[in-house]
């Protein structure tokens, strides 16, 4: 459940939009003419919240400026508190935790000089919030409960209401959801009365939270648009998001997709506008998680990286966690099970690291309502000695008697609770260690299976050494991304050049015969996926080329692609002995470029799914783009198109140069900006090592690649083949 609290104690400022607005129009005109510095601070710092609340940060950036020269210049204790608050609250909103606390903890340290207790209690309930968006638990009760007890001292409504909206988030985080429920509800009561339309919003998002965790998606649903419709008329605009956030979640939990999209959507446009980095997080981790249930795998991952990089940033662990988790689940769908083994394994460590927090946050909370429950019953005595008279003496003996006996039941109690906890806590890591020592062993067994099957990945691809003896000025440079891969290059041999209805040998040559065959077919291919999914297809494929050019005799390029798009439909359509196809409908095939050489008159057919094909021809690079279809199935179809070049027999070494490849160099991220290394800078590279032998130029190729990878892992399976005509 990918829960976001709207509540923030940040701005104490609960206009409307249009007020606000009104406001802010005032202070400008007041600043243009007023002389008194005293005046001015004050009218900045209330600038600054407004439009803090409006989302207008370079604005802030610059009232800040303006008071931060004005409150040094005189001194001026009280103007320098406010300043940090205001900075504060900006670096807060935009995701800067440790900007947010630095400027707190400078406020707080002045106001204990002075004594302000009611601005101290305002900037405990920030530092809290702070903290609590960092996962730091403890911490944040400390804050929470010094802020409460100031407030009731102070005998501050607005105060305690915020109190007890703290307290009700600590027990939501510690799935207590009726006492969450409870404390929600005392606030939400004071904020009816007074009217307070922001406190409203806040608790209503919060117990729109709760009812989610509860399985009452209807009522999390009203509680969610009702804070939305509050924050929309207050112009809140993080509130807004916040409140996106939360159903778009509920819509996912009740498996309505598309408006659960529609909703992370939103929220990830109004939040990228708030620059609230923690909402974001939230925003894209919802959005993978929708794009895997609508198996819409690449924008998911792109979304689930998103949100490990904002997390990572702010230290939205809870995030992390969550994020890691969806990216195991993607990458088992895609069939990348080393990538899954990885992120399952961060799933589990940040696991590990919100359950020792999550150990601690019961310490804390426990020994809270402990204090708590004691300070009662001390007021309670104090009032009692105040009013009673003499007589009360006794009385007033047994009561503390009593308090004592409460106390220490309560000792006996929490220690209890602790050895509990203990032996919860062992028992869990074993399972832990467990269940790791299970994936390891799995993982072993899958990776042993993957090495096998290259084995038999290897036996379809032609050995390089007879590509070099039919084609010595050549190169094939391949790269699996993982083990086994969807790319694969081809090669058949025929000791006569191909002419209309010349039937080629029905054995293949390629084990013997003599060298300078008459027509060599070769070409480089890619299917459908990576690993081994993407070699599974490979072997279908690479069948029907063989099927193609040696039990059916075609010699033209194009002719073989569409007889090899027959043979793959035919493969993953199969039929039962009754004629009825089966049930799976496959959608798998691969991209193409092949190439027929007639190796007496240099003439070069070439026909291609997808893939293109570059060739150098008197020092120009030119290109043949293949045709828009795959080698699958497809709307449509039409035969594929076969080309014809002619390379001018005994120019001696200024002769063409051919090049097939699939996708995977092109796409290739690296570089200094992460970027992918793209086809134009491919052809230019090509073009200037032309004049190379083609063994030095795959050299060249590989060092390119290696230096502008860099750190990045392999992005895709990569096949490319050079040939000297």
């Amino acid at each position: 459940m990918k829960k976001l609290l709207i509540y923030l104690l940040l701005v104490n400022i609960t206009v409307t939009l249009a007020a606000q607005q009104h406001v802010i129009d005032s202070i400008y005109s007041v600043l243009k003419t007023e002389k008194d510095d005293t005046v001015k601070v004050k009218n900045l710092i209330t600038l600054g919240r407004l439009l803090l609340m409006q989302a207008r940060y370079k604005e802030t950036d610059s009232v800040t400026g303006v008071l931060k020269q004005l409150v040094l210049k005189y001194n001026d204790t009280l103007g320098i508190t406010a300043y940090y608050k205001v900075c504060g609250s900006a670096c807060y909103v935009q995701g800067n935790y440790q900007g947010a606390l630095k400027n707190y903890v400078e406020a707080l340290k002045l106001n204990e000089k002075l004594g302000n207790k009611q601005e101290i209690a305002s900037i405990c309930a920030n530092i809290g919030s702070i903290y609590y968006s960092q996962g730091n638990y403890p911490q944040a009760l400390e804050n929470y409960l010094r802020a409460l007890r100031l407030n009731e001292a102070a005998g501050n409504t607005h105060g305690i209401c915020n109190a007890y909206v703290n307290i009700g988030v600590v027990h939501e985080a510690e799935t207590n959801y009726s006492e969450a429920l409870r404390y929600y509800n005392l606030a939400l009561k004071e904020y009816e009365k007074s009217g307070d339309k922001d406190g409203i919003a806040n608790v209503c998002g919060n117990m729109g939270n709760v009812y989610q965790e509860l399985g009452n998606f209807d009522e999390a649903l009203e509680a969610e648009q009702k804070s939305l419709e509050l924050c929309r008329q207050l112009g809140y605009n993080v509130g807004m998001g916040i409140a996106y956030v939360n159903i778009g979640d509920a819509y996912e939990a009740k498996k309505d997709y598309s408006r659960a999209f529609d909703s992370y959507t939103h929220a990830l446009k109004i939040l990228e506008g708030a620059k609230h980095k923690r909402g974001m997080g939230y925003s894209y981790e919802g959005l993978g998680s929708v794009s895997i249930k609508l198996k819409k795998y690449q924008p998911a991952k792109a979304y689930l990286d998103s949100a490990l990089t904002v997390s990572k940033q702010i230290g939205a662990k809870e995030v992390s966690k969550g994020a890691y988790n969806y990216l195991t689940k993607l990458d088992s769908a895609t069939g990348d099970y080393k990538a899954a083994l990885k992120d399952y394994k961060e799933f589990i460590a940040y696991g590990d690291s919100m359950k020792n927090e999550e150990n601690t946050k019961k310490l804390v909370s426990e020994q809270m309502q402990y204090e708590f429950d004691k300070k009662q019953a001390e007021e309670k005595a104090i009032q009692d000695k105040k009013d009673a008279d003499t007589a009360a003496a006794n009385k007033r003996q047994q009561i503390i008697t009593g308090s004592v006996s409460i106390g220490l039941l309560l000792v006996l109690i929490f220690s209890g609770l602790l050895l509990n906890r203990f032996r919860i806590t062992r028992k869990q890591k074993k399972i832990i260690e467990e269940q790791k020592e299970l994936v390891e062993q799995k993982n072993k067994e899958v990776v042993d299976s993957i090495t096998y099957a290259k084995r038999l990945q290897d036996a379809i691809l032609p050995p390089l050494s007879i590509i070099e003896k039919y084609l010595p000025e050549s190169f094939v440079l391949y790269k699996p991304k993982d083990i086994v891969a969807g790319d694969f290059y081809w090669m058949e041999a025929s000791p006569t050049p191909p002419k209309e209805g010349l039937e080629l040998n029905s054995s293949f040559p390629l084990s013997g015969g003599q060298r300078g065959a008459g027509t060599i077919f070769i070409a480089a291919a890619d299917c459908t996926g990576h690993g081994v999914p993407g070699a599974m297809v490979s072997v279908v494929c690479s069948n029907a080329l063989n099927r193609a050019v040696k039990e059916f005799k075609i010699t033209e390029p194009g002719k073989i692609l569409d007889k090899v798009r027959e043979l793959v439909l035919e493969t993953f359509s199969q039929r039962d002995p009754f004629g009825e196809r089966s049930e799976s409908d496959v959608q798998d095939g691969m991209d193409i470029s092949l190439c027929c050489i007639n190796t007496q008159t240099k003439e070069v057919q070439w026909s291609g799914a997808y893939n293109s094909l570059w060739y150098i021809q008197n020092g120009d690079m030119k290109e043949i783009a293949g045709d828009k279809q795959p080698i699958g199935k497809t709307d449509n179809p039409k035969p594929f198109t076969t080309h014809t070049i002619i390379f001018p027999p005994n120019r001696g070494d200024k002769g063409g140069l051919l090049y097939l490849f699939t996708d995977g160099y092109a796409d290739q991220f690296g570089g200094p900006k992460g970027k992918k290394f793209k086809y134009k800078q491919l052809q230019e590279k090509l073009l200037a090592m032309s004049h190379q032998p083609m063994e030095k130029q795959k050299q060249e190729l590989e060092a390119v690649l290696e230096q502008w990878k860099g750190n990045l892992e392999q992005t895709d399976d990569i096949c490319m083949v050079g040939i000297k005509v």
